[in-house]
């Protein structure tokens, strides 16, 4: 069996990028960027006033000191007059600094007096105590972005402000990574429909709900086959339907039992199976493969899934989502877990390496962590007070209150 580590580099070894798409910027959010954006402007284009004033020569200022006042310019507008000793132009912000000015002083510290009731022109007094050097109040031309630099490399998940600048740059297409489909398949006898109330030896279906929010929440699309019953027909005739996407996920029927077809069914579909079975609790069965491109159509990427939900869970979240982040071009593909403070003491036993749903919070003293009551991999309650996964290695070991834990957040 492969340990955790040696499984997902044979995952990122396996898993190639993605194809690019152009879309609009408006469907753009939560997309993967596929290329650097470089300014074709600068950022401001022009010395623009941060402040409602006036425009002047900082060298007129000191003590009180009457301007005359010369023009008014408001954002929109450009300035049509040289501002020059003892005059000054009425600003508003975000409005282009008139040549000759070299500061601007704030409305409110001055004292305006017009030539007649009407007129915006008249003389402006700046008041004593107030001190002026040049550059007071304007942001110079480039001074955000300079035209031909590098605003963004590829890579990056476009949030809204990265939209914000991508429509100051002129950006109304953006080309990104394609989402991946992602077809998600449960398999067992034993599973109804959620909309249904079980039967004798009969359980709900929600692994494949889970797993269609788990893949969306890394970026994914959720293709939903619904249930195969462990019958080879139906099972075969639902995962060459499966292949058709991107990525297949598979929960249930890959362990060792009697209807346990999943792997046989796959390799009678072409899969070609790069490991099976890996060093961990829960999640042990894991199964991990790739179809081949044939002409005209893309790889597609296999994960059978442990039946038992937890095991399915954590199973999706470190390797399915470290796929994800490979097909999108994220970097890191695997981010590196967090640490934070056991607040309680437990004794730990297993024999393999083990995620236990844990509960990560803020204290005084820092991140801090607690393990759920957790009974095991079919367990599903009990991650709903979960928001992460503690790693315990193989062993026994009692882990005192305090000592610092890696976590993976959910």
């Amino acid at each position: 069996m492969l340990t955790v580590s040696e499984a997902l580099s044979a995952v990122m070894a396996t898993v190639q990028h993605g194809p690019v798409v152009e879309i609009s910027l408006t469907d753009a959010l939560g997309q993967v960027l596929a290329e650097s954006v470089v300014s074709d402007v600068d950022s401001p284009p022009f010395d623009k006033a941060l402040m409602d004033g006036y425009a002047l020569r900082a060298t007129d200022v000191g003590g009180r000191f009457e301007l005359e006042v010369i023009e008014e310019v408001t954002a929109g507008r450009l300035p049509t007059r040289t501002v020059g000793p003892g005059q000054a132009t009425r600003i508003m912000t975000g409005a282009p600094i008139p040549a000759g000015a070299d500061a601007v002083v704030p409305v409110e510290d001055t004292d305006f007096q017009s030539n007649d009731e009407t007129s915006l022109y008249g003389r402006v007094t700046i008041r004593k105590s107030i001190k002026c050097v040049s550059g007071q109040f304007i942001l110079k031309q480039g001074a955000a972005v300079q035209r031909g630099a590098q605003v963004m490399a590829a890579g990056r998940v476009l949030r809204a402000q990265e939209i914000a600048a991508l429509a100051e740059l002129g950006y109304a297409r953006v080309r990104v990574v394609r989402r991946p489909r992602i077809a998600i398949l449960a398999t067992g006898d034993e599973l109804v429909p959620v909309s249904e109330i079980p039967g004798p030896g009969q359980i709900r279906n929600s692994n494949e709900p889970m797993l269609a929010a788990q893949v969306q929440q890394a970026g994914a699309e959720a293709v939903c086959l619904g249930v195969a019953k462990d019958e080879r027909t139906v099972l075969g005739e639902r995962i060459r339907t499966g292949l058709k996407s991107d990525f297949l996920l598979l929960s249930g029927g890959v362990s060792a039992g009697k209807l346990d077809l999943v792997p046989s069914e796959l390799a009678a579909a072409g899969v070609q199976q790069v490991f099976h079975k890996i060093q961990m609790k829960p999640g042990k069965p894991l199964w991990f493969g790739m179809l081949p491109p044939a002409e005209g159509c893309s790889p597609c990427y296999v994960f059978g899934l442990p039946g038992n939900p937890v095991s399915s869970m954590v199973c999706c979240e470190l390797f399915v989502r470290a796929a994800i982040r490979q097909w999108s071009g994220l970097e890191p593909v695997i981010p590196a877990p967090r640490t934070a403070r056991l607040g309680h003491s437990i004794l730990v036993s297993n024999n393999r390496p083990t995620y236990h749903p844990a509960r990560f919070d803020w204290a005084a003293e820092g991140p801090i962590v607690s393990i759920v009551d957790w009974i095991g991999s079919s367990d599903l309650c009990a991650t709903v007070d979960a928001n992460c996964m503690v790693c315990f290695p193989a062993g026994d070991h009692e882990w005192k209150a305090g000592e610092m834990l890696e976590i993976i957040l959910w």
